[in-house]
C-alpha cells in the first residue's frame, strides 16, 4: 500500500517512525522562524523525515493547484493525517482510493478541535484516549474506525499525557491500517449531540483567575506545562508558575493574597476554593526555579497580592 503521510509537531513523530517503511513521501508546514533569533527552524516531522531519507512536501497551502497536483503524482493509495496544522480540502480527500484517516488525540465526539490534551486536563478529565477515523470536510467529524482509552493521572502536564497518547496513537493507527488492508475496517458515524470542543489556546487562558476554586487553578497550569504556560501578576510583571497543587483548607481571604512562605514547599496562595501550593515559577527573563528561590530573591510575604 502506498501511503503519504501528512503531520507537524512531536506528537505525530512516533507514529511517522512506525509507518516509513510504507511511505511514500512526508507532507509537513513550511519552516517557521522561532527563538530569540527567529531563525527559520523545520518542523518535528520534517526533522524526523530527514533523519529516515524520506521525501518531504512542504506546501503553504494544501489547497494549491500545483501541490494537488504533485499529490496525485505520487499515486497514494491512502494518506494518514496527525496534527497537520492545515484543513484538507475535498479535492485532497477524495485523491486516495482508500481515503484519508487521522488520529485525533481524544475519544470523539468528545474534544473536537485543535487542543484536545489541554483542554482534557483543563476540564479535570479522569480519561481521555486516541481515534482513528475516516475524514470528512468537517472539524473531526468523521466516521470513527477504532479508539482506545488513556487515564490522565492527577500530575499529568499536556507534556507527559502527550508522549503517553503520541505512542499509544501510533500503535492504534498500525491496527487501522492493517485492519483497512484486509478490508475489515469498522466504520462508526460519530453521534454529534455528544460533541465537544477543544478549541485552540489562546492569549486568555495563559492568565490566572485567583477567583477560582484551587482545583481549577491547578489543572489549567498542568495543561499548559510545557508550553505556553499559566502565568499570573506580581507587583505588575509577569510571573508565569509552572508547578502547583491544591491545598484543602478553608480560606477567607482575597483571592490571590499570599497566605504563608512554606519553606521547601512553596509559597500558599488564597484561591476562590481552597488554596494553591506553588511549587515552581519563572519570572519574565528568567529561568525557572522553585517557588523557595524566587520566595527568597523577589522577597515574598504574607499578605501579598497575586493577580
Amino acid at each position: 500500500m502506498r501511503i503519504v503521510f501528512m503531520g507537524t509537531p512531536q506528537f505525530a513523530v512516533p507514529a511517522l517512525k512506525d509507518l516509513a517503511p510504507h511511505l511514500v513521501a512526508v507532507v509537513t508546514q513550511p519552516d517557521r522562524r522561532r527563538g530569540r533569533g527567529h531563525r527559520l527552524q523545520p518542523s518535528a516531522v520534517k526533522e524526523a523525515a530527514l533523519e529516515l531519507g524520506l521525501p518531504i512536501l512542504q506546501p503553504h497551502k494544501v489547497k494549491d493547484e500545483q501541490f494537488l497536483v504533485k499529490l496525485q503524482g505520487l499515486k497514494p493509495d491512502l494518506i494518514v493525517v496527525v496534527a497537520f496544522g492545515q484543513i484538507l480540502p475535498p479535492e485532497l480527500l477524495a485523491i486516495p482510493p482508500q481515503g484519508c484517516i487521522n488520529l485525533h488525540a481524544s475519544l470523539l465526539p468528545r474534544l473536537r478541535g485543535a487542543a484536545p490534551i489541554q483542554r482534557a486536563i483543563m476540564n479535570g478529565d479522569t480519561v481521555t484516549g486516541v481515534t482513528t477515523m475516516y475524514m470528512a470536510e468537517g472539524l473531526d467529524t468523521g466516521d470513527i474506525i477504532l479508539q482506545e482509552e488513556e487515564n490522565v493521572l492527577s500530575d499529568d502536564t499536556s507534556g507527559t499525557l502527550s508522549l503517553r497518547l503520541a505512542q499509544k496513537g501510533a500503535d492504534l493507527l498500525k491496527r487501522t491500517i492493517k485492519a483497512i488492508k484486509s478490508g475489515d475496517a469498522p466504520r462508526s458515524p460519530q453521534d454529534d449531540s455528544l460533541a465537544s470542543w477543544a478549541p485552540p489556546l489562546a492569549r486568555e487562558d495563559e492568565i490566572l483567575n485567583w477567583e477560582l476554586p484551587a482545583s481549577r487553578i491547578a489543572n489549567q497550569i498542568r495543561a499548559l506545562n510545557p508550553k505556553p504556560g499559566a502565568a499570573t501578576f506580581v507587583a505588575g510583571k509577569r510571573l508565569k508558575i509552572w508547578r502547583a497543587q491544591k491545598v484543602t483548607q478553608d480560606c477567607s481571604a482575597d483571592p490571590g493574597k499570599v497566605l504563608k512562605v512554606q519553606g521547601d514547599d512553596g509559597i500558599l496562595v488564597s484561591c476562590g476554593e481552597d488554596a494553591l501550593l506553588v511549587q515552581e515559577v519563572q519570572p519574565a527573563g528568567k529561568r525557572s526555579m522553585s517557588a523557595q528561590s524566587y520566595a527568597c530573591g523577589y522577597r515574598v510575604q504574607p499578605g501579598d497580592v497575586w493577580g
